[in-house]
Order: structure tokens, then sequence, then C-alpha cells
């Protein structure tokens, strides 16, 4: 989840080393479906420099066989509001011009909950929509329910790394219903991306 492709990028290309499936969700889901499958996003959050890197990201996924999930429907708004109109769109029939995506709808909550839910180690970084907002915020409750559902089965790991998705686990009350939520912010982001941690290096090594 999260907004922008570009923050993501490094994100992105190091874990799709390590998993077998990845959902593509939140605002940089918009950037991902414009390029790809040429889908109309109205005034939906559209990311310029990394729509220029979508298609390589993808040919990766391709090469390393990872099973990328990208939303199905949306719900929409006529403004960035919290009391804005709500409406849905398909991806099939794309988003009106002047109208924006600000959540999942509920043929993709149906669908990640089903992927969530076969996983053995989740790791979630982003939400899937704007929680912040109550109208849009379905979403992300959605997918906050499988991943304690999937943690109570006993066998998987649940991981929430940092930012706005450790806040979703403090909105919702989750934070003891998962294996690990991650204080860390953008360190928690750094550690997925590969990058050197002066404290994490000096731990490892003593």
């Amino acid at each position: 989840g999260g907004a922008k492709v570009a923050d993501k990028i490094q994100l992105i290309e190091n874990m799709l080393d390590k998993v077998d499936e990845m959902i593509i969700a939140g605002g940089m889901a918009y950037t991902f479906l414009k390029v790809l499958n040429d889908m109309e996003i109205g005034t939906s959050l559209f990311d310029e420099k990394g729509a220029e890197i979508v298609n390589k990201l993808k040919e990766k996924a391709d090469e390393k066989k990872v099973k990328l999930h990208f939303p199905l429907d949306f719900i929409t708004a006529d403004k960035f509001d919290e009391n804005a109109t709500v409406g849905s769109a398909e991806v099939a029939t794309g988003i009106p011009a002047d109208i924006m995506g600000l959540d999942i709808g509920p043929k993709t909550r149906a669908a990640f909950t089903d992927v969530i839910m076969g996983a053995k180690t989740i790791v979630w970084n982003g939400p899937p929509g704007v929680f912040e907002f109550e109208n849009f915020s379905g979403g992300t409750k959605a997918l906050m329910d499988a991943v304690v559902a999937a943690t109570q089965k006993g066998d998987t790991v649940t991981i929430i790394g940092g930012g706005d998705t450790a806040t979703c686990a403090a909105k919702y009350g989750t934070e003891d219903k998962v294996s690990h939520v991650s204080t860390g912010g953008g360190a928690s982001l750094e550690l997925l991306e590969g990058k050197h941690l002066p404290g994490v290096s000096a731990l490892s090594s003593a």
C-alpha cells in the first residue's frame, strides 16, 4: 500500500526476490493499473516518476514467478474529503474523469482476503485506502481483519511494518493480535529494502 510507486521501488524490487505473492494496493495501484492495463483512473493519484519503472517491476515479477495482485474495484469520491460523495468503480470500466479512487471495493477485499488467508508469512506495509476518512476505511479494516484471522490460525507469521500501517493497528486495537508491529516507521522500510542499518549491524555482529 501507500501513495507513490517511486517511494516503494526499492522495497518492491527487493521483496520480489523473497516473496511468492505480492498485493499492490493503495494510491500506487492506480499508477500500476494505468500503465499495465491502460485503465482510466480519473483524478486518482498518478506517480509520473514511478510510472516509468512499472513495466520493469512487472518484468521482474514475471521472471521471479511472483504473483502480483491488483485491485479489481474501488470506492470512489468526487474530492479528497471525508464528506465526499461516495461511489464505486471497477478496473474493467475505469474511474470517470472527475472522480478519484480512495479505497478498494468489495470484490478486491474478498480477493485479497483469500490471498492473505493462504499465506504463511505476511508483511504488510501501507494501507489500501484513505483509512483516516471513515467512508474510505473499509478496505483497510477488511485487510486488518484478514491478517488477524490468519494470525489466529496459529501457523502464520504476520508483521505490520511501521508508519501508517502501525497507526491502523492502533486504530483497530489489533497490535496484540498480530505477530509483530514494527514501530520503526521508515527504518522498517529500509530494512525491507535491503539497506544497511548501523544499529542492526552492530547488534548482528555482537
